[in-house]
């Protein structure tokens, strides 16, 4: 079993040195999925919600792991050569205050628009109330993650390793 597990590791390997961006953007995808998955068997949700999940699998998929792959190739470009404490801290800040809150509302406005299929009128009402709250909920535990993924990822594991934390994190909103 172990060489299985092996073998298709260092396949997914091959691939993210080949295709960064397209395993990226796969993994994101499946990680999206297997959180979604989850949290409807949680909700008590008998049947599971196949379009609700491919319409979650599809974030991850064409905007989490893209989003991802390129703010992590824009973050070394901006720090390029710099390392340290204050430079991870700097790479924190920056994230948490630019990327962090646009991730946080593109996500609101996707479930509600596309994957619940509410009108804009609700969305934007739904976001004015719990847009803060989320935001500032987020601010408390993603900076953790954060650090550790500037601190000791590598830039070709940081993408994945947000999307497993992520997954592991999404209580996907409701309206």
């Amino acid at each position: 079993m172990s060489d299985i597990v092996n073998e298709a590791w260092r396949k997914y390997l091959l691939q993210l040195q080949l295709n960064p961006l397209r395993t990226k953007a796969i993994t994101a995808g499946v990680l999206a999925g297997c959180s979604d998955t989850i949290a409807q068997k949680i909700s008590g949700i008998k049947k599971l919600q196949l379009r609700r999940l491919l319409l979650i699998m599809l974030y991850g998929f064409a905007y989490g792991g893209p989003f991802g792959h390129f703010l992590h190739k824009l973050m070394d470009k901006i720090f390029r050569g710099k390392k340290g404490n204050k430079t991870v801290a700097k790479k924190v800040i920056l994230e948490q205050l630019t990327s962090s809150p646009w991730n946080n509302l593109f996500f609101m406005m996707y479930y509600g628009l596309v994957v619940e299929g509410r009108p804009w009128g609700l969305v934007k009402n739904k976001i004015r109330k719990d847009y803060p709250s989320i935001q500032l909920t987020a601010w408390k535990f993603w900076p953790i993650v954060a650090w550790v993924n500037y601190q000791y990822m590598p830039l070709q594991f940081r993408v994945i390793f947000h999307s497993f934390v992520a997954s592991c994190w999404y209580d996907h909103p409701s309206f």
